[in-house]
């Protein structure tokens, strides 16, 4: 109960301040004590919540001390592309600034971050800060200013390998990013803005987020750790000073923090690292398949209920999987032991994989579970993209109705750098909104089945999307180099 405090020597100010403070004053003695008194009584009051408070809340002061002298500028003078947009109005997370979390410009030079790995000078940053020619600058924390040397750059994982000329630098200990649980507290480190080295903090939101893009290899940590323009390619660090992972990545509409950063964990920046110093490119398994996450739809259609994994769209010729036996259609359950997820975790299981190696997997074939052997081989450097130009067509008025699909001849072939192997119908045009379009068909893309039947032309196209007439299609796309799997309802 509060009481009032009448008589003449009430103090309405130190009223405030016992609520303030959580001061009780147990009878009218306490209330009436002289001004001295009542002082070393409110100090005393005073005491006790900060003592509490250090018992508490842990001070990220020694963490801040032993990481921040590791931490640095990263100057570029790199020419820096718009970025398009996403179908939300959010910008590609994966392109030029990633969404809003890039290098911050600063009378025309691009100022980013990045986290000594080595003493002798070796520096992690992130891959989009340096991907064009150009002259790129280290500033150390104190003010020493350095000429680097790109040491290699991978694009798929958004890690670059910088090397300074000096010794005895300060390092962060890299930690086992495996080990970070959702929950754990973390600090990101960098320069946002262009205003200096800034620390903040948060917790992992996530680990081993995935989907954020379909070419690079998904595993992010991510974060509510304020992440802005000019932290990307700086450190996220544990509540001890060790690095769990480098900041690559924030979902924003306006460039500003919302609450999501990523960032690649440490243990594929370390392998990364150490592949990039020995060779000057990533040492990646291929296992040689085409593949897409199984959805509820597709899962229906192929009849497979319970069960999680990929759908394999296509086998590479004379390729791994190919030579173990893998078929389109079979679902990768389980690789090496561990059961398949999704796509993106799939394809991270296999980059690590040792070329050479022989490892079990595990599909399902028409139902029936199905044990193989696939010996790894080493993937390419080299990546296909195929580009398309529009040209008229027949126009097929059953099922796919709105698509426009016409023959695959040499000299398209040729012009669309379309390989051999790859037989079916050319899409010339898709009318938006239609039913095929919404389902993802696209021109350019080549259909290569219609409900598991093979095609050799577009005339075999016309004649089983005719027959199938208005009940759904199961079609087999190729486009970009790959194949996969369209459910047109």
């Amino acid at each position: 109960m509060i009481r009032r405090i009448h008589g003449p020597k009430s103090i309405p100010s130190v009223g405030v301040l016992m609520l303030m403070t959580g001061l009780v004053l147990s009878s009218e003695r306490d209330l009436a004590a002289e001004p001295g008194q009542l002082g070393q009584m409110i100090n005393r009051a005073v005491e006790v919540p900060a003592q509490h408070l250090n018992e508490n809340f842990e001070s990220f002061a020694s963490a801040v001390k032993k990481v921040s002298p590791a931490v640095v500028k990263i100057v570029t003078a790199l020419k820096l592309e718009s970025v398009p947009e996403l179908t939300d109005g959010q910008e590609n997370p994966l392109s030029g600034n990633f969404l809003g979390q890039g290098p911050q410009v600063r009378s025309g030079r691009a100022v980013a971050s990045g986290v000594i790995a080595t003493e002798d000078g070796y520096i992690l940053t992130s891959s989009h800060l340096v991907t064009e020619p150009g002259e790129v600058e280290v500033v150390l924390q104190n003010g020493r200013q350095l000429k680097a040397k790109v040491i290699g750059l991978d694009l798929k994982s958004d890690i670059a390998v910088l090397k300074i000329d000096a010794n005895h630098l300060p390092t962060i200990p890299l930690a086992e990013s495996r080990n970070v649980q959702v929950g754990d507290c973390v600090l990101a480190f960098g320069y946002p803005f262009g205003v200096g080295p800034t620390v903040t903090h948060g917790i992992v939101s996530a680990t081993d987020r995935d989907g954020v893009s379909t070419d690079h290899y998904d595993s992010f940590i991510q974060t509510d750790a304020p992440i802005n323009p000019g932290n990307s390619g700086g450190p996220l660090v544990d509540v001890s000073g060790h690095l769990i992972g480098i900041n690559t990545a924030s979902l924003s509409s306006s460039g500003g923090n919302l609450g999501i950063g990523f960032a690649v964990p440490s243990d594929l920046a370390r392998r990364v690292m150490t592949d990039l110093v020995k060779y000057g490119y990533v040492v990646r398994g291929y296992l040689g398949v085409e593949t897409q996450d199984l959805t509820p739809e597709l899962a229906k259609e192929f009849k497979l209920y319970g069960y999680t994994g990929v759908l394999v769209g296509g086998v590479a010729p004379n390729g791994p999987a190919e030579k173990a036996g893998l078929e389109v259609g079979d679902v990768i359950t389980g690789f090496d032991g561990k059961k398949v997820r999704n796509v993106g975790q799939l394809k991270l299981w296999v980059a690590d994989v040792k070329p050479g190696r022989t490892v079990p997997v595990e599909v399902l074939r028409d139902g029936l579970a199905t044990p193989l052997r696939v010996t790894i081989r080493q993937a390419s450097t080299n990546e296909f993209l195929a580009k398309v130009n529009s040209t008229a067509g027949e126009r097929d008025r059953g099922a796919l109705q709105g698509v426009i699909i016409g023959e695959l001849n040499s000299e398209l072939r040729q012009q669309l750098k379309i390989p051999h192997n790859v037989r079916g119908a050319l899409v010339f045009g898709v009318t938006s909104f239609s039913l095929a379009a919404k389902a993802g068909l696209r021109a350019g893309d080549i259909i290569e089945s219609i409900n598991r039947q093979e095609l050799t032309n577009a005339g075999e196209a016309s004649q089983l999307a005719q027959r199938a007439q208005n009940k759904r299609l199961l079609l087999r796309v190729w486009s970009n180099g790959s194949s996969r799997f369209i459910l047109v309802k």
